[in-house]
């Protein structure tokens, strides 16, 4: 009787909690209501079921129970109840297919007038990329992918010169409009979904896929990748933000083109050096930092990671927050530079020497290790960054900056800003180290790896002699 009672009070509260629960959908954003339909249903044929099952099972304890007088009857054949579950089986199955497949059909049948983008995975960021003029997306290959070339664009198809790229992971969709969202993955599988859009679909490697909807209301939305992608999953994030079409238009012009990217003036480390100049003050003559004034050391990091740092610093995506006051100083020498200038220093900052660091930080070296087990996954086991993953170098930085960007991205003093997108992930990569103890034996660990790999290159010279 007390396993009956159990049961009736299991089926009860869940058809209570369903009833009142304060977890729902989140607002429908798109043109797929038949979504939501769809899992209504699957909810009421399963609830039903649930009901039914364990109402029965209630029942049959009551009815059924162990009687030392009643002996059980053997019938291993019941023809009318077979046919019963038979039926009623059929039809909860039908139920909770049939719409699912209609649904479907639609889902992949894009309409003549959808506009296309294509999102373009990879461990762990989005980019995008729009036709250009001509209306047709270049031919693209993954064995043309390169720091150059990142979406891997065929330069021999003319369709490819005016296509649009947006390497930062946020995209703008114009209201109203149907989109075709074209998916291709450059490494593991990846699923891309915007909760209120009700859409999502796996993004494979070595094949295309794609799904169409066409966005109902204005604002900003979050898409993530609802496929485990590795270690840093769960920071695989973008933005996506819905809205007017002038606005879209507006925001589309200002993307650069392939062909524009492939026609920039090459970077110049000569004058880059000249340049550079204007930074030894705080820098240094070698970039190897000056803790006295809060001056990072820059030797060691790559073109890639300087360029994107001080764009950040030009459009207010770092260095405005009230509490990063050591940024603020940095903002305006990064407004003064042109883009031309950017490049040329970066280039020229990518050949400075990472010469050794003093300590300054102290620490727990070997509970560091087990904390930089996950940096290492984006930052290379030998911390000397790695390019795919937007990861800058850290061996061989000043420990005393490392802690405090660390302690900034932790407390969402960095990284926050709607713009800063791979800022955004190490915001929350950072909340693993929970305290300054943590930041202190990280930072150690990270300390011994530019004494192993300075050891190494000794070792390497000394063989060649």
């Amino acid at each position: 009787m007390a396993m009956a009672v159990a049961l009736i009070v299991l089926a009860v509260g869940s058809v209570l909690f369903f009833l009142f629960s304060p977890w729902h959908l989140t607002p429908l954003a798109s043109n797929w209501e038949a979504i939501d339909r769809t899992i209504s249903i699957s909810f009421w044929v399963t609830g039903l079921v649930f009901l039914a099952v364990t109402l029965f099972m209630a029942l049959a304890l009551v009815r059924f129970g162990y009687q030392k007088q009643r002996r059980s009857r053997y019938e291993p054949e019941n023809k009318p109840l077979e046919a019963w579950l038979t039926g009623l089986t059929t039809l909860g199955i039908a139920a909770l297919l049939a719409p699912g497949l209609f649904v479907w059909g639609s889902f992949v049948s894009v309409p003549e007038d959808a506009h296309e983008v294509e999102v373009v995975a990879q461990q762990w960021h989005w980019g995008f990329r729009f036709p250009g003029e001509d209306g047709t997306l270049g031919a693209a290959r993954s064995s043309l992918i390169d720091a150059g070339n990142p979406f891997g664009i065929d330069p021999d198809d003319p369709h490819g010169q005016d296509d649009v790229l947006v390497e930062n992971p946020r995209l703008l969709l114009p209201v109203d409009r149907p989109v075709k969202l074209i998916l291709r993955s450059k490494d593991v599988i990846h699923n891309f979904k915007v909760a209120p859009f009700r859409a999502k679909m796996d993004v494979v490697p070595g094949q295309t896929s794609y799904f169409w909807l066409t966005p109902t209301q204005t604002g900003e939305f979050e898409a993530v990748c609802a496929e485990l992608c590795g270690i840093a999953h769960f920071a695989m994030r973008a933005k996506v933000a819905v809205v007017e079409q002038p606005s879209f238009d507006a925001w589309l012009a200002e993307q650069p083109t392939y062909a524009e990217l492939e026609s920039l003036e090459p970077a110049d480390p000569d004058a880059g050096a000249e340049r550079f100049s204007a930074c030894v003050a705080c820098h240094g003559p070698q970039g190897e930092g000056q803790q006295a004034i809060n001056a990072p050391r820059l030797a060691g990091l790559d073109r890639d990671y300087f360029t994107r740092q001080l764009h950040l610093f030009q459009s207010g995506a770092r260095g405005t927050h009230e509490a990063d006051r050591f940024g603020q100083q940095m903002r305006p020498f990064a407004t003064s530079l042109s883009d031309q200038a950017i490049r040329d220093i970066a280039a020229y900052v990518e050949t400075l020497p990472v010469t050794p660091t003093r300590d300054t930080i102290i620490g727990d070296a070997e509970r560091g290790a087990r904390l930089y087990r996950t940096c290492a996954s984006c930052h290379g086991a030998q911390g000397a960054g790695m390019a795919a993953f937007k990861a800058p170098r850290l061996a061989g930085m000043n420990d005393w900056y490392l802690v405090r960007q660390l302690r900034h991205f932790r407390d969402g003093i960095r990284g926050r800003h709607p713009q800063d997108g791979y800022g955004n992930q190490m915001v929350d990569m950072a909340q693993i180290l929970i305290d300054d103890r943590a930041l202190a034996d990280v930072t150690a660990y990270i300390g011994t790896l530019a004494q192993q790999t300075a050891a190494s290159n000794v070792d390497a010279t000394r063989t060649e002699e």
